[in-house]
C-alpha cells in the first residue's frame, strides 16, 4: 500500500473517531464508509474497517448493522484479495456485492 493511501485511511478513521466523540453518528459512519472504499483491497485494513463499523453499530444500537458487519468481517478476511465491488461503502444499507461510484477525491488515491 502506498503511503498516501495508508495516510488517507488513517485520516478517515481518525475523523470517524472524532465525529463519534462529538455525537455525530452519521458523520462518523460516513468517514468509515470512505475508509472502507480505500481499504477494500488490503485484507487487514479492510477487516479493521468492518470491525470499526461493527463497533459503531453496537454503539448506535443498530442490530442490522451489527449482524451485517459480523458477516462482512468474515467475508473481508476471506475475499479481499480475490474480489471486491469497487466503491462499495461497506454498510448494511447497500448490498455487499454492489459496485458503486468512487468519489473523485478517493479515486485519485486508488489510481
Amino acid at each position: 500500500m502506498n503511503p498516501a493511501l495508508q495516510r488517507a485511511i488513517e485520516v478517515e478513521i481518525a475523523n470517524a473517531s472524532r465525529a463519534s466523540l462529538r455525537g455525530e453518528s452519521d458523520n462518523a459512519f460516513r468517514h468509515l464508509e470512505r475508509a472502507h472504499i480505500l481499504s477494500q483491497r488490503f485484507t487487514v485494513r479492510h477487516v479493521q474497517v468492518h470491525w470499526l463499523m461493527l463497533r459503531h453499530g453496537i454503539a448506535s444500537r443498530k442490530p442490522r448493522e451489527v449482524l451485517g458487519q459480523s458477516t462482512r468481517i468474515v467475508a473481508a478476511a476471506l475475499f479481499s484479495r480475490i474480489w471486491v465491488p469497487a466503491g462499495n461503502t461497506g454498510g448494511t444499507n447497500v448490498s455487499a456485492m454492489r459496485p458503486m461510484p468512487i468519489p473523485d477525491d478517493l479515486r485519485q488515491l486508488l489510481e
